[in-house]
């Protein structure tokens, strides 16, 4: 089969490697679409490397078609061959096939197409954890969403509103505020016209302090404006994109019982991922199949285009998730 490899000079090329050799407690799957990751480029720059037993190439999300199963497989699950499924890899998904364990694999929702499946298991089960299970989000929460055009943001917002909660997102123009209107944030600030601190300080006074603080920004903001949060807020850092070093006031921490919390999904056990996976299916889908969350796909390039695919999120042009189509 053919799969996208990182050549020496980082570059992207689409080559022939080995055929993958399912497990008893894999199916293989024919693969018709591959979400983007930022990941994805740390994986390629050499600093994200895959978990020990995964493939080398990259691609965390993918949609296809079930086309071989091991007995384990089997025996355990309720999957066929010839199922439409969504999956969560830890890497390998910039392919044709792809082996994957029974209990990563999601029903393609009703009214998703492949493109838009394939965008779901790594981006939503990362804002599932975020939100729900290291930030215990709950209706008449307030939510901190940095970098509202992001991918994560596009399912990260819709999926707090859908749950009752209160949104303020950043972003660094008023275009691309324009631009992520659909996605139903309750404050949107420019940051290149207003200081996101003094915004956060001036909500806190109002009585509309932030509870749960999803950052993937990181950098010197970020000590200045943990110190607006509630009392018991919690600030999760899933990547620092603007510097890893910043200066925090330690008393502010202590006095308002502020948790600092590190999160990513690829670190977790396959039980917790499938644990993930299995609350999304029961709670979220249902908001999917509904419409009130949905992903937002900025653009759909072929396998062979995958460098110019991570140019897009290089340069942050996308508002939403870039796919892949394999098939």
């Amino acid at each position: 089969m053919k799969a996208i490899l990182v050549t020496p000079d980082r570059s992207l090329i689409w080559s022939d490697v080995p055929d993958p050799i399912i497990k008893s407690d894999e199916v293989l799957v024919e693969i018709h679409a591959a979400a983007l990751n930022r990941a994805d480029l740390m994986q390629r720059e050499g600093d994200y490397p895959p978990p020990p037993g995964a493939p080398e190439w990259m691609g965390l999300e993918i949609a296809g078609i079930i086309t071989d199963m091991g007995e384990e497989a089997k025996a355990r699950s309720h999957w066929k061959v010839g199922d439409k499924i969504c999956a969560l890899l830890g890497g390998g998904g910039y392919a044709e096939y792809a082996t994957v364990r029974y209990d990563m694999l999601m029903p393609i929702p009703q009214g998703c197409s492949m493109v838009e499946a394939a965008a779901i298991p790594e981006a939503f089960a990362t804002a599932y954890l975020n939100l729900f299970i290291e930030g215990g989000i709950k209706e008449g929460s307030t939510l901190l969403m940095n970098a509202g055009a992001s991918g994560l943001a596009s399912v990260v917002i819709p999926m707090a509103k859908a749950f009752g909660a209160r949104v303020i997102t950043t972003v660094l123009s008023d275009e691309i505020a324009a631009s992520i209107s659909h996605l139903g944030a309750d404050v949107v600030v420019n940051t290149s016209k207003e200081n996101i601190a003094d915004v956060l300080k001036a909500e806190l006074a109002a009585g509309h302090g932030v509870d749960v603080a999803i950052d993937c920004l990181g950098g010197e903001i970020m000590g200045k404006c943990i110190h607006y949060l509630t009392h018991g807020a919690r600030w999760i850092m899933i990547a620092a994109l603007a510097g890893t070093k910043t200066e925090i006031d330690l008393k502010n921490i202590y006095v308002r019982n502020v948790r600092i919390i590190g999160s990513t999904l690829r670190s977790r056990t396959p039980e917790m991922k499938a644990r993930i996976l299995s609350e999304l299916v029961k709670r979220v889908y249902p908001k999917i199949e509904s419409g009130e969350v949905k992903p937002t796909i900025h653009a759909v390039l072929p396998i062979t285009e995958a460098e110019a695919a991570h140019d897009i999120l290089y340069q942050g042009k996308n508002v939403g998730k870039v796919v892949l189509t394999v098939k």
